[in-house]
């Protein structure tokens, strides 16, 4: 008896799988982003340089045994050492995966795994660029004027609220912040040019 005219469901679940399978590939690999070999060869790389920066210090120091016992640089020596080899061998690893990229063959795991996708990207890069900035204007208009434009854009970006709450809430928290600060506990804080002309 015929098992797939008496249940045609049967056979159309059977052949599902193989239907959906040449897409899941190009689903994954449709993923934009910063591949992950990029941001490990660069660390590694950074740690080497700190490894060898202990190292190199360690020897200036003394990295021996004295009579009184070890030297200064006795156990930095060795923990530079460690770092030292350990990022080394995760650099050899990337550059490794990556010289090798155009041989014939399935590409290593490291080449196609992504480290941050677009949209996480982006997500990161909304909070870390203002930030940046508010930091750098700290220099320049103190930490009070600064701290109410931060406020109001982050309520106003990525809040939503509307402008009553975001005035609000921006010039409450750095007005709470100087009374406590700057009238009970005596601590300065950054100031700028604001500050200066109504003479706080």
């Amino acid at each position: 008896m015929n098992t797939t005219t008496m249940n045609p469901g049967i056979a159309r679940d059977a052949d599902a799988p193989a239907a959906d399978a040449p897409h899941a590939p190009a689903q994954a690999q449709s993923q934009e982003g910063i591949r992950e070999w990029g941001p490990e060869m660069a660390v590694a790389g950074f740690l080497m340089f700190l490894g060898a920066l202990v190292v190199f210090d360690s020897l200036r120091m003394g990295a021996g045994w004295a009579e009184d016992g070890p030297q200064s640089g006795y156990f930095p020596f060795y923990i530079g050492l460690m770092l030292l080899a350990s990022s080394g061998f995760v650099l050899f690893k990337a550059l490794a995966a990556w010289m090798g990229r155009h041989e014939a063959g399935e590409q290593p795991e490291l080449l196609t795994r992504t480290f941050v996708g677009r949209d996480e990207l982006q997500l990161v890069m909304a909070m870390l660029v203002p930030a940046t900035l508010y930091v750098v204007a700290m220099g320049f208009v103190g930490l009070y004027a600064s701290s109410v434009v931060l406020i109001a854009w982050f309520m106003r970006r990525h809040g939503g609220f509307g402008w009553p709450l975001s005035a609000a809430v921006s010039v409450g928290v750095p007005l709470t912040v100087f009374v406590v600060f700057e009238r009970w506990f005596l601590v300065p804080l950054p100031k700028g040019p604001l500050e200066a002309l109504l003479g706080l």
